[in-house]
């Protein structure tokens, strides 16, 4: 099976939610955006080797083939899997960026 609803899988919106009985700060990031998880990641480990404290990363992202490659999540969760196939993945939306910003693919 794929990935549960997450209405059926847990009380409440966010699954990083739990995090709130240790009182620890939960950084919520866009996983289509590397550059930002990156700075979520270096803010985690600042926040962690400053404050000896627990942090959270919470990457905002979807498995684009289920769980494995012999999993068919579009038979159990049709609509949504109907506008992954439209996206067209992290590493084209960051190679366009790049692109944008005049840095040349080709250079290695």
């Amino acid at each position: 099976f794929t990935t549960s609803d997450p209405r059926d899988s847990r009380s409440t919106l966010y699954c990083s939610d739990v995090v709130k009985m240790i009182d620890a700060p939960v950084l919520h990031v866009n996983g289509d955006d590397p550059e930002a998880v990156v700075l979520a990641t270096q803010m985690a480990l600042d926040f962690r080797m400053e404050f000896r404290k627990d942090v959270v990363v919470d990457i905002i992202c979807f498995r684009k083939l289920g769980h494995n490659e012999q999993d068919t999540p579009a038979l159990t969760q049709p609509l949504m899997y109907r506008k992954i196939a439209q996206h067209p993945g992290t590493r084209k939306l960051y190679a366009d960026k790049l692109a944008a910003q005049g840095f040349d693919a080709n250079l290695g």
